[in-house]
């Protein structure tokens, strides 16, 4: 086997996945949280590598997601999967595959205009305050942390169909609060370490595309 980035990439993402699974069986998880946390992860890839396929996953994980979190109470992030995610996942598909790049199946890849990420900010933070209200008066478990990753996922959804390289800078925020999240859920009793396995996963996913989208950018300006 040539050990190119590629190779290095399907044997990594492999791993993680025979972990999941392996995790999976020891501690007694949740199928849902297991088939959730193998589709997210696929999704995440296949994204960051720029494959419209990705949504297909996508569509699959965020309706396991969806019933993890109605388990949880975790009311915010079951309205964002079931009334956002999937419908915007489905739009994505349509648009990456209207700007693919001629030479392979991969999208083309923009940096937002600084305009639109202003705008995009202040809608931002005006919902996460509305939506930290509101989940306070339905007596959710976390309310700020759900509503800072509900809204800032709204967010990254929308980059992430616009092909923008600034979703890698929400999701690195999304991820890192939704661990803790979810670390305090299964630290409480939960059977949900597939899902927490899963953030971190996201975490790192995040950091590596964002680096790797930003190469490609300075790449393509060079050019």
């Amino acid at each position: 086997m040539v050990w190119n980035k590629q190779n290095i990439e399907k044997i990594i993402f492999s791993t993680v996945i025979l972990f999941l699974v392996i995790n999976a069986f020891i501690n007694h998880d949740s199928v849902f949280a297991l088939i959730s946390a193998v589709c997210g992860i696929t999704y995440t890839f296949f994204a960051g590598k720029g494959k419209p396929l990705c949504y297909l996953y996508g569509v699959c994980g965020s309706g396991f997601y969806s019933l993890i979190s109605f388990q949880s109470a975790l009311w915010g992030n079951l309205a964002l999967y079931l009334f956002y995610y999937m419908p915007m996942q489905i739009l994505g598909f349509f648009k990456w595959n209207n700007n693919l790049k001629t030479d392979k199946n991969e999208i083309v890849k923009i940096k937002l205009p600084k305009k639109d990420l202003i705008i995009l900010l202040i809608i931002s933070l005006i919902l996460i305050i509305i939506t930290s209200l509101i989940l306070i008066i339905l007596n959710d478990k976390h309310p700020y942390l759900d509503s800072i990753t509900t809204i800032l996922s709204l967010g990254g959804m929308y980059l992430t169909v616009r092909r923008a390289i600034e979703q890698w800078i929400f999701w690195i925020i999304v991820n890192a609060l939704s661990l803790l999240m979810w670390l305090n859920v299964a630290l409480s009793g939960g059977k949900v370490w597939s899902t927490v396995i899963m953030w971190s996963v996201y975490l790192i996913l995040a950091f590596y595309f964002y680096i790797e989208w930003r190469k490609e950018l300075k790449t393509d300006i060079g050019a």
